[in-house]
Formats: structure tokens, C-alpha cells, sequence
């Protein structure tokens, strides 16, 4: 049970702070208990306090780590049910499960899903290799996936296939997701020889409960929990029923990230295994593995994912410069819009789809729309032709047409004066008339 306030000011030292000089105060333990901030930042908690203190004030569920170097990934850590009651904390991890048989063309196909969108590595961080009886093929499955440098999971419960398996992966980390009731013993003994986090598995909830309990009496709490392929009904109000347990209730027992496999919930019907990752990404799947990845899907489940593990209070950016859109160069005209990424996107998609080679310009405007940044003070003409001239944009560019959002043409005037040798040209006040603008400015 998480320690309240008043509970964690028993037991904080009563020392003077050698920041402030003054006793420890209650605000600092009300904020532990809170969560803002942690329970080591005390310079006087000893060690017995901190072992006391720190488990009950860890989130209700746990962090988990997985993988190496740079595809070492963390999952779980969560905090709330809901997005918009304070943000999600790990984003869901999207892998694809392969056997010998088709690796070579799913691995194939994953690969060509890598990209940047926002500053994110939009890109298949795990791969799922299914054990189906021959022990032969599925190690070679295992060379094949390892070879991608991707994190794997070893989706095994048979012990001699599991253990070759971990022989050959070891060092890279993978999840284990081969614990059950009948054989949770000996698989914890392979993940704690191996180091690795073990994956559990039961027909229902009060079998996974069992297990989990009995796991974490053996020593072991670096766990995920795999929801079930039973049924889609079952998988979902599996995720939902172990994610409000360990939030709502605070029982740690299933404070775990969690595991859904949506290639066995859907075996075959790759759209609706699309939809159901969309589905598990908001309602609560920590890794999600489908049969394939393709570009086409990535597309929208990535953009989705991005959505929901982004902070509401903060607004998605784009990188602030200068982008050549349709093979822009040199001699072709400057448009300017602001750095929030919807407004951004929106903007180019239309120039894109003019056909009108445009150099756009991103200054900093704080992440906000237009008439809100020029409203704020965060876009004026002083911050664009400071930014155009810090940038050497002038030099970069020999065509000095600079496009004005048409909301905010009052600043026209203003812009002529601080970039003498420009053509302020305003342009229409929605996105959607850039297109026929732009065709009939070139023309």
C-alpha cells in the first residue's frame, strides 16, 4: 500500500535541509507521496529509510527494461488509466512474430518501416519468434530475428528449446514470455540464470494471479504479463481488468507491463489486427505484436501512438529551419508558418499538393498555431527576420519571395522594413486555398 504524506513525514529525518537550513519540511514529503518528486533527492534519508520508503513510493506499476544499447527499451512505469489525467509514462512497443518459416519476408518487409516523424524513430523495435514444436527451426528463426539488431521476445515454454534459444541471445536481453502454471519454476530458473525478463501466461485471470504471486515469492519481479489469446473479448478485458488492479486498486501483484499478441488473436486478417493494435496501443498493451509490419500500417498506427503517449499540456514540434518542399532550390520563393506540427503538416501537405516548389520556413513560435503564437508575442516580424538572418537564410536562398500566412497579414509592413530586398507577398488565410494560389503565383 502506497505511503501517504503524513506517513512518509514519520519517518523523514528531523535534520536541518543544508539547502535552506531550515527543519524537513512536510511539503517535501507531500510531494514524495505525490510523486513529483523522488525520495532520494533527501540528503538525509539513511539507507534503511530509503529500503522502506522505497518500494512504497515506486509507481504502482513497474519499470521494466528490455533489450541493449540503443534498442534498449522501457516499458510500463504507469501511472493513470487515462491520457488526460496526467500523460502515460511508456509508449507501446509494436514488434512482429515470425517463425522459419516466413522470416525472411516479414523481416523483409519490417525493415522498411523506418522513419523520423516529429523527431521520433518511427521503426519495429521488437521481433517475436514462435515456437511451433521443432526446436531446429525455431533457433534458426532465432539467428534470423537476432540478426536484425531488434530486441527479441522468445515466445517458448518448451525448457530445452527455450534454454538453446537464450544460449545463442543472451547478451542482447530479450523477454522469456514462456512461464505458465505448470512450469513457472523452471522457467524463472532460466531468466534468473540468464538475466533476462520473464514473460507469464494462464488461461484466466485467477491462474495468472497464482502464478505471479508464486514468481514474485521465488524472487522475481522483472515480469510482463502476457493478456491472452483466448478471444479478442477476453484480451481486451484482460489488459483493461490487470491494468485497473494495479492503478485503481494498487495491487503490485499486477503492477507489470503487459504483453498482446493480436497475430493470435487475429490469425490471418491483417486489417483487423491493424485495428486491434490501434485498440491496444490507448487500452493498455505495453508490447503489441502483430504478423506483419508494412509501411502502409505503420503510417497510421505510429502516428496514433505518438498521439496518445504525447504530454496534452505540451504540444508536438516540428524541428525549427529551413524545408525544400517539391525539390525546392535556390531560386525558388520562401512561405513561413509556425513550428506546431499539426499546423506544419497541414501546411505542407498543401504546397505538396500545389506542385509548386517552395522553400517553408519554421522560426520558433513556441508550439503554437498562427494567430495564437502572433497573439502571444512568440511570432512577430522582429523573432522571422531575426531567425531568417541568424539562420543565413539569406544566403541560402536567392529568390527573396517571403509568403505570409494571410491571418496574419497586419504583418506585412513590418516585415519590408526588418528584411529590406524582400517581396512580402500575402498569401490566402486557410491552408486548403495554398494549392490554386500557388499555381497561379508561378504562372
Amino acid at each position: 500500500m502506497a505511503l501517504k504524506g503524513l506517513d512518509i513525514f514519520k519517518l523523514t529525518p528531523k535534520t536541518n535541509c543544508k539547502e535552506c537550513g531550515q527543519p524537513t519540511c512536510m511539503a517535501f514529503s507531500m510531494k514524495v507521496a505525490q510523486g513529483s518528486v523522488q525520495i532520494e533527492q533527501c540528503p538525509h534519508m539513511s539507507e534503511e529509510a530509503l529500503a522502506t520508503l522505497g518500494e512504497a513510493t515506486a509507481p504502482p506499476m513497474k519499470s521494466i527494461k528490455i533489450g541493449v544499447g540503443e534498442e534498449e527499451h522501457t516499458i510500463g512505469g504507469e501511472t493513470v488509466l487515462f491520457r488526460h489525467d496526467k500523460t502515460f509514462v511508456s509508449k507501446s512497443l509494436y514488434g512482429v512474430s515470425v517463425t522459419d518459416a516466413n522470416a525472411d519476408e516479414v523481416l523483409a518487409e519490417a525493415a522498411k518501416v523506418d522513419y523520423v516523424r516529429i523527431g521520433e524513430h518511427m521503426y519495429v523495435e521488437l521481433v517475436n519468434v514462435a515456437f511451433e514444436g521443432d526446436k531446429s527451426a525455431f533457433l534458426s528463426a532465432v539467428k534470423k530475428a537476432a540478426a536484425t539488431g531488434r530486441t527479441l521476445v522468445l515466445d517458448v515454454q518448451d525448457g530445452d528449446a527455450a534454454k538453446a534459444a537464450l544460449d545463442l541471445v543472451k547478451d542482447t536481453k530479450p523477454i522469456l514470455n514462456g512461464a505458465n502454471p505448470s512450469n513457472y519454476e523452471a522457467c524463472n530458473a532460466l531468466a534468473k540464470e540468464y538475466g533476462v525478463v520473464l514473460g507469464v501466461r494462464a488461461e484466466d485471470l485467477d491462474a495468472l494471479y497464482t502464478t505471479v504471486t508464486a514468481l514474485e515469492g521465488l524472487g522475481n519481479k522483472e515480469l510482463v504479463l502476457d493478456v491472452g489469446g483466448a478471444s479478442i473479448k477476453d484480451a481486451f478485458g484482460n489488459a483493461v481488468k490487470i491494468r485497473r488492479a494495479a492503478l485503481k486498486d494498487n495491487d503490485r501483484s499486477f503492477g507489470y507491463p503487459s504483453i498482446v499478441n493480436v497475430a493470435k488473436l487475429a490469425p490471418g486478417d491483417e486489417r483487423l489486427q491493424t485495428a486491434l493494435a490501434s485498440l491496444f496501443t490507448s487500452k493498455y498493451g505495453s508490447i503489441i505484436i502483430l504478423e506483419k509490419m508494412d509501411y502502409g500500417k505503420a503510417l497510421g498506427l505510429y502516428g496514433l501512438r505518438q498521439n496518445v503517449f504525447t504530454d496534452p499540456q505540451k504540444p508536438m514540434t516540428v524541428e525549427t529551419g529551413l524545408y525544400p518542399i517539391n525539390g525546392a532550390g535556390e531560386n525558388d520563393p520562401c512561405a513561413f508558418t509556425v513550428d506546431f506540427a499539426l499546423t506544419y503538416f497541414i501546411i505542407s501537405g498543401e504546397i505538396e499538393r500545389s506542385g509548386v516548389p517552395v522553400n517553408l520556413i519554421i522560426p520558433d513560435a513556441g508550439g503554437y498555431s498562427v494567430l495564437t503564437a502572433w497573439s502571444a508575442g512568440k511570432l512577430t516580424a522582429d523573432s522571422i527576420a531575426k531567425f531568417i538572418k541568424d539562420e543565413g537564410l539569406e544566403a541560402k536562398v536567392k529568390n527573396h519571395t517571403l509568403m505570409v500566412p494571410g491571418k496574419i497579414s497586419v504583418l506585412k509592413g513590418e516585415l519590408e522594413e526588418n528584411l529590406p530586398g524582400w517581396k512580402i507577398v500575402i498569401a490566402p488565410n486557410e491552408a486548403i486555398g495554398l494549392p490554386k494560389f500557388l499555381k497561379e503565383f508561378v504562372a
